[in-house]
């Protein structure tokens, strides 16, 4: 076990429907709510900050909104202008596991190094 916790966002409706609106190439096939949710990214916090999600979120929600939609559309421009907690509230569902078990017998690197 490692001492973190992982936070996922799950998407709601109301962020697929944006993906597939802000969408500048336009495709026939529409993302569907199971296929955006399909492949997540991981957070990893503090266990402390685990045991308080709300509190963390709340502090954090703006850098991981910004990194959800960079995920999917690099231009700013197409990013929703207000970007506050209540729309995160509205685009994503917060599960937070305070569980982690490495599994794996060789360090984690950071690729960024």
């Amino acid at each position: 076990m490692i001492n973190r916790a992982a936070v996922i966002l799950k998407y709601k409706e109301p962020f697929v429907r944006w993906i597939n609106d802000a969408d500048p190439d336009d495709h026939d096939l529409a993302m569907t709510l199971k296929d955006a949710n399909e492949d997540r990214n991981v957070y990893l916090i503090t266990e402390e900050d685990g045991e308080n999600i709300e509190k963390w979120i709340s502090l954090n929600y703006k850098a991981l909104f910004e990194n959800e939609l960079n995920d999917w559309y690099t231009d700013e421009l197409l990013w929703p202008k207000k970007r506050n907690k209540k729309l995160f509230d509205e685009w994503f569902a917060v599960d937070c596991h305070s569980t982690i078990i490495d599994t794996v017998d060789i360090p984690i690197e950071d690729d960024k190094i």
